[in-house]
C-alpha cells in the first residue's frame, strides 16, 4: 500500500509489534514504480542495520550488492537488482519476528516479508506466475492424480530413478537431487473417516472436542500424522474429527496469488465455522498451515468474521496436546523413546509466537532425551526442490544438519514435514562415515509411539 494509506505508528517504543493488513484489493499495491520506491527505504534501513545477516540468502545477497557498489551504499545498486533480494525469500517471517528492531509501532514502520509478498503480486500481475511453481502449487489437483496410481508416482519420482528425475530436471527445473513427497493410496481423510472414539477414562473426555485440519501435505503425503493425532486426541478423552475442504493456499501466497489465497480463506473458514459453532476446537496438523489460519487470513481478510472466528479458534497439534497437559494432564502409559530424539522448530511454527510446543510436548515423555535445534532448514516449500533455488536452501540449511549430527539423536522430527525431509538429505555430509540416518518422523507420530499407538 502507499505509504499515506499506512496506519499511523502508536505511540510508545513498549507497544507489542503488530502488522498490518495487506492491501491487496487497491491497485495501488501492485504499483511496481511505488514499490521500487519501498524496497529502497526498506534496504536502506536494513543495510544500515544488518542484524538479519545469517538468517537467510535475502541478506547476504543485498548486503553484498551494497559493498560492491562503486559507493558502498544502496543509491548505487541498480534497482533492477533488487528483484534477486525478493527472490532468495521464503516468506519465513523469522526477520519480522526475532530481529528486526523497525517493524510497527516503530517509525520506520518496516514488514520486509510482507513488502517482499506485495513485489511478488505485483510481478505476478505484471508478467504471470512460473508455470512450473504454479502447477506444484495445486497440490490438492496433483494429490487426487496421484493417489489411483501411487506407486508409480512415487516410483516415477524417487531418487533411485535416475533417467526420470534428470528428464524432470530439464524439463520442468525440479532438482534431481531433491527427495520429493510420497504419496499414499488411502489418504488421511479416507482412513479417519470413522475417527477413533474418546476414551471415556481420558482425562479431558467431556471436555474438549476437536476438529482436525488435515492440510494438503497430510492427507495425501503423510496420511500417519493425521491417524497418530487422532489416536493421541483419543487417549485423551478428547473427540475428534477430521475435516479438508482444501489447501490452505501457502503454494499461492509464496508466489503471490491474493485473490486465490483469500478465495481458499473463506472457503475453509464457512467449513470450519459450524464446528466452531458447537464447540470444537481446530487444530492444524502442519505449521504452515496454521500461521495461515492464525495470522495470515486476517490480515488478508480483516473483516471477514468467520476468518477471525477460525484464527481465533485455531492452534497447532502440538501446542494443543501441550495445552490439554497443563489444563488436565495427559493420560498415563507413556513410554521413553530410546536414542533420543531432536526436534527440528521450524520457521513458520516459530512465527506463530507460541514457543517450542513439539519439544515441549515431547518432553512429557519419560526419560527421553529431546534435544532443540532452532536454526533455519532453508527449505520454504519449493525453494529446496526447484533446481535455481535449491542451491541457496542448501546452504542455508546447512548449519541446522550440522546441529542436528551434533545432538547423535535416532529420530529426528520437525513441526514442518519438508524441512525434516530437506535436513535428511543434507545429514548425508554432515554424518560421521558409516553412522546410521535417524529415523524421522512428525512429533504427534512420536508421542503416539511413545503411548503403542503407533
Amino acid at each position: 500500500m502507499a505509504d499515506s494509506e499506512k496506519t499511523a505508528p502508536r505511540e510508545g517504543s513498549l507497544d507489542a509489534p503488530f502488522r498490518h493488513p495487506i492491501d491487496w484489493r487497491s491497485e495501488s499495491y501492485y504499483d511496481l514504480a511505488a514499490i521500487d520506491h519501498e524496497m529502497e527505504r526498506v534496504f536502506d534501513i536494513c543495510h544500515g542495520c544488518r542484524r538479519c545477516f545469517n538468517l537467510c540468502e535475502s541478506f547476504p545477497k543485498l548486503f553484498d550488492m551494497v559493498d560492491e557498489s562503486p559507493t558502498g551504499e544502496l543509491d548505487s545498486v541498480p534497482k533492477s537488482e533488487y528483484a534477486k533480494v525478493a527472490d532468495a525469500c521464503t516468506l519465513c517471517d523469522m526477520c519480522f519476528l526475532t530481529k528486526c528492531p523497525y517493524v510497527p509501532p516503530h517509525e520506520f514502520n518496516l514488514d520486509f516479508p510482507h513488502l517482499i509478498l506485495r513485489q511478488r503480486a505485483a510481478k505476478r500481475r505484471k508478467e504471470g506466475g512460473d508455470f512450473v511453481r504454479e502447477q506444484l502449487g495445486h497440490t490438492d489437483r496433483n494429490g487426487k492424480l496421484a493417489k489411483p496410481v501411487a506407486g508409480l508416482a512415487n516410483w516415477a519420482t524417487s531418487l533411485d530413478n535416475t533417467l526420470a528425475r534428470k528428464a524432470m530436471e530439464a524439463v520442468a527445473g525440479i532438482d534431481a537431487q531433491a527427495e520429493l513427497p510420497k504419496y499414499h493410496s488411502k489418504t488421511a481423510t479416507d482412513l479417519l473417516k470413522v475417527p477413533p472414539a474418546a476414551d471415556p477414562a481420558g482425562p479431558a473426555f467431556g471436555q474438549r472436542k476437536a476438529v482436525l485440519y488435515a492440510t494438503c501435505f497430510v492427507d495425501y503425503n503423510a496420511p500417519d500424522t493425521a491417524t497418530a493425532a487422532a489416536h493421541v486426541l483419543a487417549r485423551q478423552g478428547v473427540e475428534s474429527k477430521l475435516v479438508y475442504p482444501e489447501c490452505c493456499g501457502m503454494p499461492q501466497l509464496e508466489a503471490g496469488d491474493l485473490a486465490d489465497v483469500a478465495a481458499r480463506a473463506q472457503k475453509v473458514a464457512a467449513a470450519f465455522a459450524p464446528y466452531i459453532e458447537q464447540g470444537y476446537d481446530v487444530v492444524a496438523l502442519t505449521a504452515s498451515c496454521g500461521l495461515m489460519m492464525k495470522f495470515e487470513w486476517p490480515l488478508i481478510l480483516p473483516e471477514n468474521e468467520a476468518v477471525k472466528r477460525l484464527a481465533a479458534a485455531t492452534r497447532d497439534i502440538s501446542e494443543y496436546v501441550v495445552d490439554i497437559s497443563k489444563t488436565f494432564g495427559l493420560a498415563g502409559g507413556l513410554q521413553p523413546i530410546p536414542g533420543g530424539v531432536t526436534v527440528h522448530h521450524a520457521c513458520h511454527a516459530r512465527a506463530q509466537n507460541m514457543g517450542a510446543k513439539s519439544a515441549e510436548m515431547l518432553r512429557l515423555i519419560p526419560e527421553t532425551r529431546i534435544d532443540l535445534v532452532e536454526r533455519c532448514s532453508g527449505h520454504g516449500g519449493t525453494f529446496g526442490v526447484m533446481k535455481a533455488t535449491r542451491p541457496m536452501a542448501m546452504k542455508v540449511g546447512k548449519a541446522a544438519a550440522r546441529q542436528v549430527a551434533q545432538k547423535k539423536d535416532e529420530t529426528l522430527c520437525s513441526d514442518c514435514p519438508l524441512a525434516c525431509k530437506h535436513l535428511g538429505q543434507l545429514l548425508v555430509a554432515e554424518l560421521p562415515a558409516g553412522a546410521a540416518q535417524p529415523a524421522q518422523a512428525h512429533p504427534i507420530e512420536i508421542l503416539a509411539r511413545a503411548y503403542g499407538l503407533a
